[in-house]
């Protein structure tokens, strides 16, 4: 299908680390991209191991990164483009202010991947909680570093206690009912995604 253009805006997934930013937006990137509209990811894990390489986890390195993919995200927009972010991206006072510097040229939505801490650490494959709890890794939001949700974010996602379909279906009916895109264009999202074979795109694309 041929690339359509629309209206540029960021799509700001934000959330604690394993809550679902990876998987929601790329299954919400997959159903724009599918309708025909030029979409952009960049995932927090990703963009640290190239555009933010050599940053730590200072708040003034978080800062920086989130700074940086903020600033991508502007270009993208103002080229019409849909960007979208997933990154934790802790600290209130950034993300505002990457909404300010965007909302000067387009539309910034913040998306909010909300889960329970409980919920986080059963799923966590990679046992990263436990060992933040057992004090082996410094720095770790939600455990020795603050995350601070957002105060008015455009969408709240219960990542869980709803699946990444349902979620990536609020996104996209929610980009509709704002006159972003076209809905006539579109299949939802997660219709032609089983679990494994989402997981194993998530996989070929780096985010597990």
């Amino acid at each position: 299908m041929e690339d359509i253009v629309g209206n540029g805006v960021t799509l700001w997934f934000t959330g604690l680390s394993g809550s679902g930013k990876s998987t929601v937006s790329l299954l919400v990137a997959t159903a724009l991209r599918n309708a025909g509209y030029k979409v952009e990811i960049l995932d927090g894990d990703v963009v640290r191991t190239n555009l933010s390489k050599g940053l730590g986890f200072s708040k003034e390195d978080r800062d920086t990164n989130i700074k940086r993919i903020g600033f991508v995200c502007k270009l993208l927009t103002r080229n019409d483009v849909i960007a979208v972010s997933a990154a934790i991206s802790p600290y209130r006072e950034i993300r505002d202010f990457v909404r300010k510097d965007i909302e000067d040229i387009g539309d910034f939505i913040e998306l909010y991947c909300d889960s329970e801490l409980e919920v986080l650490i059963e799923r966590d494959t990679k046992g990263l909680y436990k060992k933040a709890l057992a004090g082996e890794i410094e720095n770790f939001t939600g455990i020795s570093d603050p995350y601070e949700p957002p105060e008015n974010p455009e969408l709240v996602l219960k990542t869980d206690s709803e699946s990444p379909g349902d979620s990536a279906r609020r996104v996209i009916d929610l980009l509709v009912e704002r006159g972003i895109i076209d809905p006539e264009r579109l299949v939802s999202p997660g219709e032609d995604e089983d679990e494994e074979k989402l997981k194993k795109r998530l996989e070929d694309l780096g985010y597990l």
